[in-house]
């Protein structure tokens, strides 16, 4: 029995025995079981970390009939906090604030050693005021499920108020606590595939998983007649930079420019290292007036941008070229590729720190 059989076999074993503890109706708790076995099916059908979430969320709406949910989940795979992020439906979020629950935070301690769902006045009588989570309190969620994994917290899921304003009863808190099990393993799981498709520098995608999503996409804007675009981006005398100020600085220049890519680009695009100095995104649905905008986004962000290194603030600048998929002229994802490649060439030939686009 593999590790994920053996997850869902505790899962159900477990809510087999509340079922029967709180005497719930035989044919609810056969009903329910069959719930259960249909989200592991469809939390473990994917390993896109977007998609997951998502799918996560709208089952949590649907099985508990509530009217908001939310996810705080890291972002990435060195995180020390989790973030609520975009991953939430229903509530009314303030853009200035930092949804956030420290690692280190007592919280999240409460959760490991006591895994349950809790209530905020189940969590005060436990810890008293929650210092430093004013904006988790400020949701007023009606209840807050752990998710936890190879006994780490990966995540906690909150819920707001239920279409019909009642409380959760001792049945449904242990429901959605089968569910929060089955959310974490395929959470780690996507945690996982991510390790080992992303550059462990950038933080960016790595190149073999960009041209893999690619080919997927391209076959599908074929058929179906959308917009897909390319970004080729490239530091501006990158080689010159790290030669006056050495790799180590070189090191922090790229990290620093991977993360305002990303910070600047879709949730929907995909942002990889290409190789040296050189990213791609892969913008999806996006003409070329689209994604010429977020290219020069982009380039607008990294040149205002600045490194500060051993008592030094240095700028840095890119280069960008850009193609849309064009089924008369394209006739395989490297097609693409290469005519972006060539607008950053003459992005490079007319002055650089520009953007130009592939006829």
């Amino acid at each position: 029995m593999n590790e994920k059989e053996y997850e869902n076999d505790t899962t159900f074993d477990r809510f087999d025995r509340t079922s029967n503890s709180e005497s719930v109706d035989y044919e609810k708790q056969i009903y329910d079981l069959k719930q259960l076995l249909e989200i592991s099916k469809s939390l473990n059908s994917t390993l896109d970390y977007n998609i997951l979430i998502d799918s996560i969320l709208f089952t949590c709406l649907a099985q508990m009939k509530v009217v908001k949910a939310g996810l705080f989940a890291k972002k990435g795979l060195d995180s020390e906090c989790f973030t609520l992020h975009r991953n939430y439906k229903g509530f009314e979020i303030d853009r200035s604030i930092d949804y956030c629950i420290p690692e280190s935070h007592p919280l999240i301690r409460l959760f490991a050693t006591k895994y349950s769902s809790y209530t905020l006045q189940e969590i005060y009588s436990h810890l008293g005021p929650l210092e430093g989570l004013e904006s988790l309190e400020s949701l007023e969620p009606s209840l807050l499920i752990p998710l936890k994994a190879k006994g780490q917290i990966n995540g906690v899921i909150i819920l707001g108020e239920r279409i019909d304003d009642t409380d959760f009863n001792a049945y449904e808190r242990e429901y959605i606590l089968n569910i929060a099990i089955l959310a974490s393993i395929a959470i780690n799981n996507a945690f996982l595939f991510e390790m080992t498709t992303t550059d462990m520098m950038t933080k960016l995608k790595m190149k073999h998983y960009f041209y893999s999503v690619l080919g997927e996409w391209f076959d599908t804007c074929i058929m179906e007649k959308s917009f897909l675009s390319i970004i080729m981006m490239d530091i501006d005398f990158f080689k010159k930079f790290n030669d006056s100020y050495g790799h180590s600085c070189g090191d922090v220049v790229l990290k620093q420019v991977a993360k305002t890519i990303f910070d600047n680009i879709r949730p929907e695009d995909v942002a990889a290292r290409y190789g040296g100095e050189e990213f791609v995104v892969l913008v999806h649905g996006a003409d070329g007036p689209l994604a010429v905008n977020i290219a020069e986004r982009v380039r607008e962000a990294v040149e205002s941008m600045e490194t500060e290194y051993e008592g030094l603030k240095l700028k840095v600048t890119i280069s960008s070229g850009v193609a849309c998929l064009n089924p008369d002229v394209d006739f395989s994802p490297k097609s693409v590729v290469d005519r972006a490649d060539k607008a950053l060439y003459w992005s490079k030939q007319n002055g650089r720190n520009r953007v130009s686009f592939a006829p």
